[in-house]
């Protein structure tokens, strides 16, 4: 009974119409957000995928069998699934797969940890500026993303990959150029909507200088819609990285990338097919964890869905 009272307790607290403080106001948010979250069932799977791959990545010493890098030609050479101790099968050069997605996933995870804490950012200060400001500066500013919008996004990120060099940094650094635009779109929306507020108005008055109005008072206004946009958005990035990847400008061999994994099965997909099949297939689970994620935070953030 005591328990129960107590969550009760606890549950009313967080759920109340007036908190006392910022403290108790910031959690019972939190906690409507997780509990719309959680309602959604494909949500809380991709979230698991999503915290299975960080696990695996982090564990990769410790649960692969096999150096991702060395192979055993003479006893292991393209070994089909379930023979000879591998569960994923071997490689062109007797390396387990099963080891080398394993490794694959830190730096699938350094690639979208990368490009989301470059192009996020870049994109979300250049659309608060350009919607704050208005007039020339968001006419220049917005025609300069026009103009990255213009081309397909994989076709512009092999440009700036080829001009740059291949590499992994490189293929980040392309990534994460060809990825900003759409969030200052986003984020020029979201101010342009605020900016003309009586809440922003209010703030004028008080003396506030503009650009503290746009970094303390509008960015944070941002931010909600603009993770949902990232979390949507890192499927793409990880086909993009595939896609370089697979064309030799994104990681080179010997590096476990997922990519470079489909490029080299590529040739031996007729007989056998676990080699690039297997790296897709993780590829896909990846990327339909970040979509399902994705989807569960935009109907948890909206406040239209909300309520908030």
């Amino acid at each position: 009974m005591t328990a129960g009272t107590t969550q009760l307790s606890w549950r009313d607290w967080l759920l109340s119409d007036r908190p006392q403080s910022r403290r108790q106001a910031s959690l019972g948010r939190a906690y409507v957000t997780w509990r719309q979250f959680s309602a959604n069932r494909l949500a809380v799977l991709g979230l698991l995928i999503i915290v299975a791959l960080v696990l695996v990545a982090a564990l990769a010493d410790v649960i692969a069998p096999y150096p991702p890098t060395i192979g055993d030609l003479t006893n292991a050479y393209l070994k089909p699934p379930g023979t000879g101790g591998y569960l994923l099968g071997t490689d062109n050069l007797g390396r387990d797969i099963l080891s080398r997605l394993i490794y694959g996933s830190r730096w699938t995870l350094y690639i979208v940890v990368l490009v989301a804490i470059i192009s996020a950012p870049l994109g979300l200060f250049i659309g608060m500026i350009a919607g704050y400001a208005g007039g020339w500066i968001d006419t220049v500013l917005m025609r300069i993303t026009d103009i990255f919008l213009a081309f397909p996004k994989l076709v512009l990120a092999l440009a700036f990959a080829g001009a740059l060099g291949p590499g992994i940094e490189n293929a980040i650094i392309a990534i994460a150029i060809t990825s900003w635009p759409p969030y200052a779109r986003l984020a020029r929306a979201e101010t342009m909507t605020v900016r003309r507020s009586d809440y922003i108005a209010a703030v004028q008055l008080m003396g506030a200088s503009p650009m503290r109005i746009v970094f303390r008072h509008i960015m944070p206004l941002c931010i909600s819609s603009v993770i949902v946009r990232v979390t949507l958005d890192m499927a793409g990035v990880i086909l993009t990285a595939a896609g370089l990847g697979f064309l030799g400008l994104g990681a080179q061999p010997p590096l476990p990338e997922w990519g470079a994994m489909i490029a080299t099965g590529f040739k031996y997909y007729l007989d056998q097919w676990w080699v690039a099949a297997m790296p897709g297939i993780a590829i896909l689970i990846v990327s339909l964890g970040f979509n399902l994620l994705g989807d569960g935070l935009r109907d948890a953030l909206d406040p239209k869905e909300s309520g908030q």
